[in-house]
């Protein structure tokens, strides 16, 4: 078995953090979210991957993730010229593909589990399509499927304004070599795309068979500022280990777990976990809450974090409060008033703010 990761689009979503860099890198829990779905493939037992990736961010996918053998398995870049929609990415990857069964997995969905279980009902089974499905408030916003009692899907609609359930689809799928055949009936959608949703619809309306899990985990479509705060608060609740590797004086409390990266001082400081800090950054006199990321050679002083991401090179000076905020990589935040009040940001990269 093989697989393809989706990971190029424009992240329009997740903007302007994503004018500078790809969605699928952004850090959760100062890990690129990419590389989580990376290491549930490899977990899987599978050595062979194509990255699907786009002009625009195609080279800093390639520069973070390189040919896989970190992971130990082979990464073959395949590059998506348009956005056409899923089922174009599949047509894209066709001759990487070749006759094997594979997974779909989006690069910027996270979930709660390993996939190897649903790679092992496939292969009992042999269906021509597995999907994962989760249960949603607002289901008009995705793929939604109608499944008998038995799991057997009876039809997929792409954001449907009457949805027959409130069973999303989830961002991994596995298919047989049958879905080519089904993609080649399609056509594009009013969107102008080739719908993931359609193609499994085809495989239906053909005959064959197409089965779906109903997830009782967590999962996350980082797609947006809050998606990406849920996803980080949720990592470091379920998968944070203390480690302190810095330094921390006698006049700082380390509370709960944390994770203090090589290189790093605090000092005067009070961290209260769950909280990873990357190496060589500096907190001082300051208060870091729970389910914040800092990331690399960030500065931190007399200020106070909580619940936010905070990306390599930043730095905030005299911030009485910064809660549920993005910040980009180079960021520089400081005080320039003595009104004093909560601030909520999303901040792209290279940007400098006086508050």
């Amino acid at each position: 078995m093989k697989a393809i990761i989706l990971s190029g689009g424009k992240g329009t979503r997740l903007r302007p953090l994503t004018y500078s860099g790809a969605k699928q890198l952004v850090p959760v829990a100062n890990k690129p979210i990419l590389f989580y779905c990376i290491e549930n493939i490899v977990e899987a037992g599978i050595k062979d991957v194509g990255m699907i990736i786009s002009p625009e961010t195609g080279q800093e996918i390639k520069d973070a993730t390189g040919d896989g053998s970190r992971w130990g398995i082979n990464i073959q870049y395949i590059t998506q010229d348009v956005p056409g929609g899923l089922a174009h990415a599949i047509k894209t990857a066709r001759d990487f593909l070749a006759d094997s069964a594979f997974v779909m997995y989006l690069g910027d969905n996270l979930i709660g589990t390993g996939i190897d279980k649903f790679i092992d009902e496939f292969k009992r089974n042999m269906p021509e399509a597995l999907i994962l499905l989760k249960e949603v408030d607002n289901p008009k916003q995705f793929g939604v499927a109608d499944v008998s009692p038995e799991g057997r899907v009876l039809r997929l609609i792409e954001k449907p304004e009457v949805p027959p359930s409130n069973l999303a689809l989830v961002g991994i799928y596995i298919f047989s070599p049958k879905i080519h055949e089904a993609i080649e009936r399609i056509k594009p959608s009013t969107r102008g795309e080739l719908e993931i949703t359609d193609a499994i619809q085809e495989l239906i309306n053909m005959g064959c068979s197409v089965e779906s899990f109903v997830l009782d985990m967590w999962w996350l479509d980082t797609g947006k500022k809050d998606d990406m705060l849920t996803a980080n608060a949720i990592v470091l609740d379920k998968w944070l280990k203390g480690n302190i590797n810095g330094q921390v004086d006698n006049t700082s409390r380390i509370l709960g777990r944390v994770a203090v990266g090589k290189g790093s001082v605090i000092k005067e400081s009070t961290i209260r976990g769950p909280v990873v800090i990357g190496e060589n950054t500096v907190i001082e006199n300051s208060f870091i809450g729970p389910h914040t990321s800092i990331g690399n050679k960030v500065n931190i002083i007399r200020s106070s974090v909580e619940h936010s991401v905070i990306m390599d090179e930043s730095e905030l000076r005299n911030i009485e409060r910064l809660e549920e905020s993005l910040v980009g990589r180079r960021v520089k935040i400081t005080e320039n008033r003595k009104t004093h009040k909560a601030l909520r940001l999303m901040l792209g990269d290279d940007s400098v703010v006086e508050v």
